[in-house]
């Protein structure tokens, strides 16, 4: 008996039957007792279509408008879902971002919650209301506008909702049952982790998972949210994030396998700076420029300085959609830094293990390393952490290096893993 908060992806409310059959599983936990509030996503990739569109109309839209567009998926959402719940008879009220408190920075389509004031959510759920709030928006501080909080953005609000509310657990519910060792539309035979810490989570997320954004880990992580990763389309228990040392604490220790999980990411891209002079001050110049066009990095490399010339290269990863951004903005500042050249790439893939085992556990960048030389794949880039370890190959070679890594550190199951839902777009 306590506040459930509950996140629906755009794939459980991709039709009208996907929609009764949400609301049913809300009405099922309102009916146990329990005070539901639901956040959801839009419809099936109805936030894609309107992106296609947009581009139809503009090459470049307008930021503001843009967000204006794709708000409306999830309005269209939280509507059917409160009109579903009324029709098996019980009350429900649809709150958009901004009607439900959710206060962000004016940076659009990429915005950052700044605070949460449920205020009409608590209402509504005292009054014994199911609150249904659209996800992946709020209204900016300042300018009073309408904001999107970038991709993922509705695990975020719903685990920000959590946190202001004291939430006794955020529901991630998705298209698979939780969280799997690899991308099971790649590995099929991914095993689902039962228990996974914050730690290893956040590593997973920033590789690539997709199963939960960085945001809403990072949010969890911060509040103490217990955030339980399951399917809507079974009963199925599913995967709970939780803090090692909480755990402990309840006599639940997570276990910690050598490997959690093998992360991809095919959005990324890879600008590498020919020519650099090697002399204090330019690395942060480059940095610099690339730090004010507000993008960010993901994993970097600079070359041995070439004695003869006294120059070297500076190779970075960064997300696709940034890219051009990126270039336009260290071109500025060629003269400046005197650097020869920029290249390009966005056809690599980046591939990561994590697991907290690999603190103590000798052999896995051996292991890691010989997978993917047998597997035919060569390596362009290479980072670590105590937890992961990533490195980027070329797109087309991805899958099957992930595949190759997967069972390199017998990570398979016996069983296939089932998707139940959804596209992948």
């Amino acid at each position: 008996m306590g506040l459930v908060v509950q996140k629906y992806g755009g794939s459980s409310v991709a039709d009208a039957e996907g929609v009764k059959r949400v609301a049913k599983r809300i009405t099922e936990t309102r009916r146990a007792g329990h005070d539901v509030c639901v956040v959801v996503s839009a419809m099936g990739d109805t936030t894609d279509d309107l992106l296609d569109l947009a581009q139809q109309v503009s090459p470049m839209p307008p930021a503001r408008e843009l967000d204006m567009l794709l708000t409306s998926g999830e309005r269209i959402s939280m509507a059917l879902v409160a009109m579903a719940i009324e029709t098996l008879g019980h009350q429900a009220r649809s709150f958009t971002g901004s009607q439900a408190g959710v206060i962000t920075d004016s940076a659009h389509g990429r915005a950052r919650i700044i605070d949460v004031t449920p205020g009409r959510i608590r209402d509504a759920l005292d009054e014994g209301a199911v609150a249904i709030v659209a996800g992946f928006q709020g209204v900016s501080v300042d300018t009073k506008d309408i904001t999107t909080l970038g991709r993922g953005g509705s695990d975020t609000t719903a685990v920000a909702l959590a946190a202001a509310l004291g939430a006794d657990v955020c529901e991630i519910y998705t298209d698979v049952d939780g969280v799997y060792t690899a991308d099971p539309r790649i590995v099929p035979t991914a095993r689902k982790i039962d228990r996974v810490s914050s730690e290893e989570m956040l590593e997973l997320a920033a590789s690539g998972a997709k199963v939960l954004h960085l945001r809403c880990v990072e949010y969890a992580r911060r509040y103490g949210v217990p955030v339980h990763v399951r399917s809507s389309f079974t009963p199925r228990e599913g995967t709970w994030v939780v803090d090692s040392a909480s755990a402990r604490a309840e006599g639940g220790p997570v276990e910690q396998p050598i490997i959690s999980g093998v992360a991809h990411d095919r959005g990324e891209a890879k600008i590498t700076v020919v020519g650099v002079p090697d002399k204090p001050g330019t690395a942060a110049q480059i940095f610099e420029a690339v730090a004010d066009a507000g993008v960010n990095l993901d994993m970097i490399v600079q070359n041995v300085s070439a004695a003869a010339t006294g120059r070297t290269d500076v190779s970075f990863t960064l997300p696709k959609t940034e890219g051009q951004t990126a270039v336009q903005a260290l071109s500025r500042v060629q003269p400046v830094v005197a650097f020869e050249s920029l290249q390009y790439d966005d056809q690599i893939g980046k591939v990561s293990l994590v697991g907290a085992g690999m603190r103590s556990h000798p052999g896995v960048s051996a292991t890691f390393f010989k997978a993917l030389s047998d597997a035919g794949i060569n390596i362009e880039m290479i980072t670590t952490s105590e937890i992961r370890i990533s490195v980027v190959t070329r797109a087309d070679h991805l899958d099957d290096a992930v595949r190759a890594v997967h069972t390199a550190f017998d990570l398979d199951a016996e069983e296939q893993a089932v998707v139940h839902a959804g596209t992948g777009r």
